[in-house]
């Protein structure tokens, strides 16, 4: 499918994990919607914060299949010089404004910012990079 011209959609961590235990009904939706016509992809950081909570949760077969099956649907991009360039830009930029944010949202919106990608998250913290980086919440139903 040719989807020149549609958004890329970053989806942050909180984002996944709606759509893999089914948390949010309209997060669902709203991928299987984006991927008809738009990349839909996460971040090697989201990826690692993922595989992390599945080893504090060594028993959660189901959630790690759903991962897995998560995986296989969106594409990881990698995190490269481009979105370390982009961090550095963006965490001088944010320190001046007076608005931190956590590391690793930091290095998300900043991969977000490198891509030119639509950060998809419900987390209230990432309105500190709404300047920088478009920022859209799927979780309408939270």
């Amino acid at each position: 499918m040719d989807v020149s011209g549609s958004p890329l959609y970053l989806l942050d961590t909180n984002t996944a994990g709606y759509i893999v235990s089914g948390r949010s009904p309209s997060v669902r939706n709203r991928l299987r919607e984006s991927l008809a016509g738009s990349v839909v992809a996460v971040s090697a950081i989201t990826e690692a914060e993922i595989y992390y909570g599945l080893e504090l949760k060594p028993e959660a077969s189901r959630l790690r299949a759903a991962v897995e099956k998560l995986f296989e649907a969106i594409e990881v991009r990698a995190w490269d010089s481009t979105a370390a360039r982009a961090y550095g830009r963006l965490r001088a930029l944010l320190k001046a404004a007076g608005t931190p944010l956590e590391e690793l949202d930091l290095l998300i919106a900043a991969h977000a910012l490198a891509l030119g990608a639509v950060l998809v998250s419900h987390d209230q913290a990432f309105h500190n990079v709404a300047a920088f980086v478009t920022v859209v919440d799927w979780a309408t139903d939270l």
